[in-house]
């Protein structure tokens, strides 16, 4: 989306990504106006999913005190989760799989830096192989804030995610679509450049 365009009215999830400086893009996100068209979205009955970064931000408050992501700072969250977050620690990066709290199992990984607790941690979104629970869901179930990164290319999510919005289920294959995708693109590097002189300038 760009600045000053309004989010379509007949959405039915919105999804804010993840961000290397949560603090610094939810000040972009207000000055362009998207957090007025979010919160109109979820009046009218729309969903939001917050992943990572944009969990962070759905959530009541990011602090960042000792200035990981930029100036050490606080800023107030888009409320519509309740959570606090805290920026600080080492980054979580590894490998989860688990189940959504529709039962839907999931493959996926994090990579966040912060800590995110409150009140709607009490539903968690996601349950760990481990058993741990994961992420948060507002009390009437249209807002999620999660960890969990690929879960859209997990066939098994992407399916569950658009029948719950009433799209049908999904027809794509994500990993044999990806294999397919390189395997032309080498097919089409083979047939039209010649890697032979590149490997030998490469030398």
């Amino acid at each position: 989306m760009r600045p000053g365009a309004a989010l379509p009215g007949d959405a039915a999830l919105v999804i804010l990504p993840g961000s290397k400086a949560t603090i610094a893009d939810l000040a972009a996100l207000r000055a362009a106006g998207f957090d007025i068209d979010i919160a109109a979205h979820r009046r009218r009955g729309g969903h939001v999913l917050g992943l990572c970064g944009g969990y962070q931000m759905l959530g009541r408050s990011i602090a960042d005190p000792v200035g990981i992501e930029g100036p050490p700072g606080r800023a107030d969250g888009l409320a519509l989760i309740d959570v606090e977050t805290v920026l600080d620690g080492d980054k979580r990066l590894e490998p989860v799989q688990g189940e959504t709290d529709d039962g839907t199992p999931f493959a996926g990984y994090e990579m966040h830096i912060g800590v995110s607790k409150g009140a709607d941690c009490a539903r968690p979104f996601a349950r760990l192989a481990d058993d741990r629970p994961e992420g948060a869901v507002s009390a009437d179930g249209r807002v999620i804030g999660t960890y969990i990164h690929g879960l859209f290319a997990d066939d098994r999510q992407r399916s569950a995610w658009l029948e719950r919005l009433g799209a049908g289920p999904s027809t794509v294959m994500h990993d044999a679509l990806v294999e397919g995708t390189l395997d032309r693109l080498a097919a089409h590097l083979a047939a039209h450049v010649d890697l032979d002189r590149l490997l030998r300038l490469a030398r």
